[in-house]
């Protein structure tokens, strides 16, 4: 015990990181619309949670005209386990907008997307850079799903991510 914290003096449970205390991810708060919907799943039993998410999947919409038919417009997200593109929009004003298209018959793969397209489309680059990587785990979906199916999400966010980042910075 230093400091009178068993955790070395980091009262927030961080850990250190080059010199400095890095903030546990998941202390870091959702953004209102994903932490909404992470309520919402976490009130279910495993077995409603997925037929939350195949709502999920049923309401994600069809992709916008300008991206149908210029597949090189999109990046594939190779960790899903069915075929999943998405592009990303980042407006004058730093609003974000999410784009995906999937296989209707991967309603897992739809419904992941449908979720961070309801819970971050509409978001500003800096609420959107700030979502924790974490976040696909704080659904309950992995009583329901298994891990290999949760890294596509957590793929899904990180490219999410890596896109605003790119279209942010020109």
């Amino acid at each position: 015990m230093i400091d009178g914290r068993a955790n070395g003096g980091r009262a927030n449970g961080g850990h250190m990181t080059e010199g400095r205390v890095a903030e546990d991810p998941a202390s870091i708060p959702l953004p209102a619309a994903l932490a909404e919907i992470a309520v919402d799943f976490l009130a279910m039993s495993a077995r409603d949670r997925l037929t939350l998410l195949l709502d999920f999947s049923d309401e994600l919409p069809e992709l916008p005209e300008r991206y149908v038919g210029h597949a090189e417009l999109l990046e594939r997200v190779d960790e899903c386990q069915s075929p999943l593109f998405l592009v990303v929009e980042v407006e004058r004003d730093a609003t974000v907008h999410l784009f995906f298209q999937g296989l209707p018959e991967a309603p897992t793969t739809r419904g992941f997307a449908g979720i961070l397209r309801e819970g971050l489309d509409g978001l500003t680059v800096g609420e959107v850079l700030a979502v924790p990587d974490d976040a696909p785990y704080r659904f309950g979906l992995g009583e329901a799903v298994s891990p290999l199916r949760l890294r596509g999400m957590v793929a899904m966010l990180g490219r999410i991510k890596r896109q605003v980042r790119s279209k942010s910075a020109t």
